[in-house]
């Protein structure tokens, strides 16, 4: 779906405050409170929008530890069924099938290292996962970043 400037605009206010109604919205951007109502309503149709829920910290919640993990499968179960066990892990936030010398990336959460490492013999003890690689983010400049790609998409260039 191709956005305009206006789009962007939307979408950069309920991302600044998504409990923002419809009406308070079309007041600062000046336009009509149908047309604000459509333009969410076409992106959420066309899959720009996913939602406007929350967006939970996992560090408020007591997982001050992230690691970025690396699996190599056993290729005998295949992507599904392991996406499948590891979905039953609340610690695994992302799943994605990679290229390179591993077949999966995984975004996990612990409670300390301690904890990663029970995270990891979770894992492990699916029978799915033959090998595991972890690099335990140390700061965090940015995460889900993806206002700045609304505005480019917005930019015809």
């Amino acid at each position: 779906m191709q956005i305009d400037s206006l789009d962007a605009d939307i979408v950069a206010l309920f991302t600044e405050d998504p409990r923002m109604s419809v009406l308070e919205a079309s007041r600062v951007l000046k336009v009509a409170r149908a047309t604000v109502q459509a333009r969410l309503d076409k992106m959420q149709r066309a899959g720009v929008t996913s939602g406007w829920g929350p967006r939970l910290s996992p560090e408020a919640l007591g997982y001050v530890v992230r690691a970025y993990c690396s699996f190599v499968i056993r290729q005998e179960s295949g992507h599904d069924a392991v996406a499948a066990a590891l979905a039953d892990i609340p610690e695994v936030l992302e799943l994605h099938t990679v290229s390179g010398e591993s077949d999966l990336l995984a975004c996990v959460v612990a409670r300390s290292n301690a904890d990663l490492q029970r995270v990891l013999d979770e894992v492990m003890a699916t029978n799915t996962v033959l090998r595991s690689s972890s690099v335990i983010v140390l700061n965090s400049h940015f995460r889900e970043r993806t206002l700045p790609l609304v505005k480019a998409a917005a930019d015809p260039r």
